[in-house]
C-alpha cells in the first residue's frame, strides 16, 4: 500500500513516549561505556558486581529489578564502614556468614569492612548506573549524605585517614633518571617519566594514549604533544603542551633509538631490546614507576599518580602560579589541585621558619 507521495506504508509499531525500548536502553548504554575511560569501565563493572553478589545475599534480591531504596544504599554504608563501640572496638553489620560468602565468590578480597573511599567509590557507580537506568537516585538522599558525612568525621577522629600515593617532587624524580642508565629500557622509561611530569603531570591514561603523530619538534629544545580526550575533557578537541628542555631531549633520544612513523608512542620492550609494535598498558606505567623507585632507594608509596601530584606539589613549590598549573594538568577543580600545590608551596614559606635555628 501507498500514500498519495509514493511512500510505502508498512505496519510500524509505535514506541511509548515515557519509556525506553530495551534496544534503545543498550544503545544508550553503549555510548557511556565508550565514551568512558576503559580503567573506569572495569572500575564499574567490578563495583556493579559487588552489589549484584551482596543484594542476592543481603536481600535474595537481583541488581536489575529496578531502582533501590534509600535503606537499602543506608544498609550497604552500614553493612561495609567499621565504626567505634563502647568497648573501644570497631564493628560492622555485615553477617560474618555473608562476609564470608563474599569473599569465597570473589566478590571481595578478604572479609572485614571496607574503606571509606571504597565505599564512597561504589555508592557512586550505583548511582551512576541508576541514572544511566533513568531512575532516581538513593545516592542522592539527604539521610545517605548526612550519614557519610558522619562516618568520614568519625573515622578521621579515631585517626583512620585516606592514604595517598608518594608526590614526586623534584628530588626524588631526579633520584629515579638517575637509574635510567639500562640501555633502551632506561631510554624509554627516561622520556616516560619526564613527559608525564614535565609535560603537566599526566594521567597514566593519557601517557599510554599517546600516538607517535601526537608529538612533534619545534626545535632543539622543545617539542610539543597533543592531548584529545581525557578524564576532565571529553570532547576530544586537541591541545598542544610543551615539553622543554630535559624532557624535551630524553623524548629525541627516545624516537631514535626506536624510530617509528605510527603507533604508540611509549611501547613494549622484549628481550635484547626488541620493540614491540604494541603500546604499554596503565599498570606498565605504575611498574615503570614502582622500578625506578625501587633502584633509586627511595621509600614511600609510589605508583603512576605520584607523576601528577609531584608536578603539582613542585610547581607550588617552586611559586608557580596555580592558573598557570591548572593550564598544564587540566583540573577543572581548584579544590582538587589545591592540596598538593598548597603543600608545595609552604615548604617555601616563612612562615615555616619563624623559629630560626641557633648558632
Amino acid at each position: 500500500m501507498k500514500n498519495t507521495v509514493g511512500i510505502a506504508l508498512v505496519e510500524i509499531r509505535p514506541l511509548n513516549l515515557h519509556s525506553l525500548a530495551e534496544t534503545t536502553a543498550q544503545a544508550a548504554e553503549a555510548f557511556v561505556a565508550a565514551g568512558t575511560a576503559a580503567n573506569t569501565v572495569r572500575s564499574y563493572r567490578s563495583a556493579l558486581a559487588y552489589w549484584s553478589a551482596w543484594l542476592k545475599l543481603r536481600y535474595s534480591r537481583e541488581l536489575g529489578d529496578g531502582a533501590l531504596p534509600v535503606a537499602v544504599a543506608i544498609q550497604f554504608v552500614l553493612d561495609h564502614l567499621a565504626r567505634p563501640m563502647d568497648d573501644g572496638n570497631w564493628n560492622h553489620l555485615l553477617p560474618k556468614a555473608v562476609d564470608q560468602a563474599l569473599v569465597e565468590a570473589g566478590a571481595k578480597s578478604r572479609p572485614g569492612p571496607l574503606a571509606y573511599s571504597t565505599v564512597q567509590h561504589r555508592l557512586a557507580v550505583l548511582g551512576k548506573w541508576h541514572r544511566v537506568k533513568g531512575w532516581d537516585s538513593p545516592i542522592d538522599a539527604p539521610a545517605l549524605k548526612t550519614l557519610l558525612r558522619s562516618a568520614q568525621k568519625a573515622q578521621v577522629r579515631q585517626g583512620v585517614t585516606v592514604r595517598k600515593k608518594t608526590a614526586m617532587a623534584l628530588e626524588p624524580l631526579q633520584a629515579m633518571l638517575a637509574t635510567c642508565t639500562d640501555g633502551l629500557r632506561g631510554t624509554r622509561d627516561r622520556a616516560l617519566l619526564l613527559l608525564a611530569w614535565s609535560g603537566g603531570g599526566r594521567r597514566r591514561s593519557e601517557v599510554v594514549g599517546l600516538q607517535v603523530g601526537d608529538v612533534r619538534r619545534l626545535d632543539a629544545d622543545t617539542w610539543v604533544y597533543s592531548l584529545g580526550a581525557t578524564k576532565t575533557d571529553t570532547a576530544g578537541a586537541r591541545r598542544e603542551k610543551p615539553l622543554r628542555g630535559p624532557a624535551a631531549h630524553a623524548l629525541a633520544a627516545w624516537l631514535a633509538a626506536a624510530p617509528a612513523s605510527t603507533g604508540p608512542l611509549f611501547r613494549r620492550l622484549y628481550r635484547g631490546d626488541k620493540v614491540s609494535s604494541h603500546g604499554i598498558g596503565g599498570d606498565q606505567v605504575a611498574r615503570i614507576v614502582q622500578r625506578r623507585a625501587q633502584l633509586a632507594g627511595l621509600e614511600g608509596d609510589w605508583a603512576a599518580h605520584s607523576l601528577r601530584s609531584g608536578f603539582v606539589t613542585e610547581a607550588g613549590r617552586q611559586g608557580v602560579p596555580l592558573g598557570d598549573v591548572m593550564a598544564m594538568t587540566e583540573h577543572r577543580s581548584v579544590a582538587t589541585v589545591m592540596g598538593y600545590f598548597q603543600a608545595g608551596s609552604l615548604l617555601g614559606s616563612t612562615a615555616t621558619q619563624l623559629l630560626k635555628s641557633e648558632d
